[in-house]
């Protein structure tokens, strides 16, 4: 495990020594300043540097911090600015990548002891689009096991916190990307969705987190959870930096079999302030009983207020969305435990016991390498695709997962976009669910559906609750319309100031 950044203060609160207040900008900000020449990508870089310098040894963003490799990309941008040409709006712009993106030379671990010492010797997709972006990479963020979990409890190599209050989980399983962008540690990240593993943590933690249609962004250098869910997409602390981070990386990959051929659009474009003609649905099914009054209140005044900026709202009906759970956590974890079959310490990562045969090594390399919610998801998917088993429990999944699919098509005949509550509560304290894997395991009751039905969906922070603890407003979209999500986030962003606020752990 990598110890953690030395802080320059004894504690997360307080004013910053980096006086420059770089790392405050969002992404459209800086893109305005490097491109004007009045700040440089170096400047800002290092500004994020200090600033995880300074915080990171209390929230624990970061698995790794690549200074050296940011320095250098952040010289090779302000000479790509200062020749201008291919510059991009990303081109200089610091961001963090969820520890499970290859990313070639940079150990990739998954935050798991079975790939504590992986260092790829290749680029994913993701990684290499952003490189030839000119974006700036500052580090590796954190996350549960093989971006198995809702709050990053469960990483094998550190902790992470919410910085709005490190008693509080930050959400998971991208837990890390979302924490360094409310902290502002870095101006974006990137994260992995398979049932809310981005939009829980952005409600939880205060900023935007975008799923995108399954297909819309290659897997391809993804390590893979669930293959038929798991989705990339970016963390930013506005709308319009979200919509940068995904046109940067979104678009067709032949190297990925389930990457979607079609056009992107620019995703920057027409986000204005008027909503006239939008239909916002309301699904009833998503304001249930266990939903915390703060939150229910907070994405009520939303609603009212995309009311109030011309959209028109009307009531829908997603009526299995109750079998979404049982679903999802069958499908899941039959994918999980195919997927990480490959993992037996033969070609990479930890190997232990091969003195005792080459079974005994298979075992002690999986016992010793996995945690305990990997392990038992492994154990769920295995047992859900056995012989005998298989017919009642995945196939019945796969048929429902085509029920909750057919309720999104048949509510997008009344509406253009559906709103509802992120989660059901916001951020909760460290170890309030993780001995109850059931618990745990209904914080995404209000995301899972979307991953089921391949849709986009986009958490941005609404308010927050009596605690001060952040709420999310979930958009979620029909196939490949990110860009409705956009504009009506953005609109809704353009008329309050909840965006703007930030932990009193960050200050300029």
């Amino acid at each position: 495990m990598r110890p953690r950044p030395a802080t320059t203060t004894s504690s997360c609160r307080g004013l910053s020594n980096n006086v420059s207040g770089l790392h405050l900008l969002t992404i459209e900000e800086a893109a305005r300043r490097l491109a004007a020449r009045e700040t440089s990508s170096l400047e800002l870089t290092e500004a994020c540097l200090s600033e995880i310098e300074r915080t990171d040894g209390e929230i624990g963003s970061f698995l790794e911090v690549t200074a050296d490799l940011a320095r250098k990309q952040a010289k090779k941008a302000d000479a790509r600015i200062a020749a201008g040409k291919d510059i991009a709006p990303l081109t200089g712009v610091p961001i963090a990548l969820k520890d499970l993106f290859i990313t070639e030379g940079v150990r990739t671990t998954c935050a798991s002891k079975i790939l504590h010492n992986f260092v790829p010797t290749y680029q994913g997709t993701v990684a290499g689009r952003l490189a030839d972006a000119g974006a700036v990479l500052v580090g590796k963020a954190n996350m549960d096991e093989f971006a198995m979990g809702s709050s990053c409890e469960n990483s094998a190599l550190g902790r992470t916190s919410n910085p709005w209050n490190t008693a509080y989980v930050p959400g998971g399983s991208s837990g890390g990307s979302a924490s360094a962008v409310a902290a502002r540690q870095a101006l974006g990240s990137y994260g992995t969705d398979t049932g809310g593993s981005i939009r829980l943590p952005a409600s939880f933690c205060g900023v935007v987190g975008l799923k995108p249609t399954y297909g819309r962004v290659s897997r391809y250098g993804v390590i893979a959870f669930a293959s038929s869910l798991d989705q990339v997409g970016p963390f930013a602390t506005s709308i319009r930096g979200a919509a940068a981070l995904l046109g940067a990386v979104a678009g067709h990959d032949p190297r990925d079999s389930t990457s979607i051929d079609t056009p992107v659009p620019d995703y920057t474009s027409g986000l204005g302030s008027d909503l006239k003609g939008v239909r916002v649905g309301v699904p009833k099914e998503y304001f249930i009983e266990g939903l915390e009054p703060d939150v229910e209140a907070r994405v009520r005044e939303a609603l009212a207020k995309l009311e109030e900026l011309g959209a028109e709202l009307v009531q829908v009906s997603l009526p299995h969305t109750e079998y979404a759970v049982a679903t999802y956590y069958i499908v899941a974890t039959a994918e999980a435990s195919s997927n990480l079959g490959r993992y037996d310490g033969v070609r990479f990562g930890l190997r232990t016991g091969e003195e005792q045969g080459l079974a005994a090594m298979y075992g002690r390399t999986r016992d010793q390498g996995f945690g305990d919610e990997v392990k038992r998801r492994i154990m769920l998917g295995t047992y859900a695709l056995s012989a005998g088993y298989y017919d009642a429990y995945y196939l019945k999944a796969m048929k429902v997962r085509t029920l909750i699919r057919r309720d999104f098509i048949q509510a997008f005949e009344r509406c253009d976009v559906i709103a509802s509550p992120t989660g059901a509560t916001t951020a909760f304290k460290f170890g309030e669910r993780s001995g109850d894997p059931l618990a745990m395991y209904l914080t995404d009751v209000l995301t899972i559906s979307t991953n089921l039905a391949g849709l986009p969906g986009m958490s941005q922070p609404c308010g927050f609750d009596s605690e001060g603890m952040p709420v999310g407003l979930q958009l979620i979209g029909k196939p490949l319309d990110e860009q409705m999500l956009f504009k009506v986030g953005a609109a809704f962003e353009d008329a309050t100031d909840f965006h703007t606020k930030i932990p009193t752990s960050v200050a300029a």
